[in-house]
């Protein structure tokens, strides 16, 4: 038996439900596959023992008050939560919690936030002049309210500070994230068990992106430029270039240009590769079309640009992401 491994997983009212489960069946699993010589000690602590209500509405139970947690930790995993708002989800920053991790993080071995968590350790000041990542829908406002810290939208985790501080992705890479956890301590020999009885790769192929929505955002304040990307959606697989596409507007190519990054946040190009791309996603998962056929159905011409667009803006290939994603009914 190796010396146990005490991990600490955080629970707060609203908290994510599958970044708190998710990494303890992880660890569970590692100790099953390994006979008990991983030794991973799961606890859970919250505010004050006892039951936590999470945002599924199903109950957990805090086997300790954040006061009680005391001595060395080995693992700290600070999971999030959010609000929704009219714009979008906004990850909840609660300062008895922010003060909790700031208190507790020197005392551990490493810290790991899952999802939104970033932005609890962000506020306790353990990101400070690091690179970090959290779920796609909040990284703006992550590097907005933390300028000090480097955000990375894209990546399923980052490790950094020499492996002391790990921050993961959007909700279900808290799977991926504790995987990677595992192999560090245990090897990837381990790792791997642990995910063939999760039915997952150890490493999920691409990065976060690949899940985020590139064309979800707001109306713009024209309505001439929510009508150019209606348009632009009917026709991906014409003549999009910024030629065209300023002279619909009736402006010159300078000044289209100029307006559309400023409404939409992206260069007319990119946008466009970005709408095309989005719909050969879409035909890799929902058919079984030829790559030749996806990429003329999507705008890209051929399947050299298919594979270049793909790996640019999702780091994956047209096979790989079909294998992965491929949609199948019965």
């Amino acid at each position: 038996m190796s010396p146990s491994h005490r991990v600490v997983i955080a629970v707060f009212p609203d908290v994510d439900l599958l970044d708190v489960a998710g990494p303890a069946e992880v660890f569970a699993l590692a100790n099953r596959e390994t006979a008990g010589r991983a030794g991973y000690r799961v606890r859970l602590a919250g505010p004050a023992d006892g039951e936590v209500r999470t945002s599924a509405g199903v109950r957990v139970l805090a086997d300790l008050s954040f006061d009680e947690v005391g001595g060395q930790v080995d693992t700290l995993l600070v999971p999030g939560a959010v609000d929704m708002t009219d714009e979008g989800p906004v990850a909840r920053v609660d300062e008895d919690v922010v003060a909790w991790v700031k208190a507790t993080a020197p005392h551990a071995r490493r810290v790991a936030s899952v999802c939104v968590g970033a932005h609890l350790l962000a506020a306790a000041g353990l990101l400070d002049g690091l690179t970090a990542t959290t779920h796609w829908s909040t990284a703006a406002q992550l590097a907005a309210d933390h300028p000090e810290v480097t955000v990375d939208p894209d990546p399923i985790f980052v490790r950094t500070d020499r492996g002391r501080v790990w921050t993961g992705a959007g909700i279900s890479a808290c799977l991926d994230l504790a995987l990677a956890l595992v192999a560090e301590d245990q090897g990837e020999d381990v790792a791997l068990a642990v995910a063939r009885q999760l039915v997952m790769y150890l490493k999920r192929q691409g990065g976060q992106s690949q899940f985020s929505v590139p064309l979800s955002r707001p109306a713009t304040s024209r309505r001439d430029i929510d009508d150019l990307r209606l348009w632009i959606a009917d026709h991906l697989d014409g003549d999009l270039s910024a030629e065209v596409l300023a002279a619909r507007m009736c402006l010159s190519e300078r000044h289209f240009a100029r307006v559309f990054k400023q409404e939409t946040g992206m260069s007319p190009a990119a946008y466009v590769e970005a709408a095309r791309a989005e719909v050969a996603r879409r035909l890799l998962e929902t058919t079984d079309d030829s790559l030749d056929r996806v990429a003329a159905a999507s705008g890209l011409g051929s399947v050299e640009t298919l594979h270049r667009v793909l790996k640019r803006q999702i780091a994956t290939t047209p096979a790989a992401y079909r294998r992965r994603f491929r949609t199948r009914t019965t």
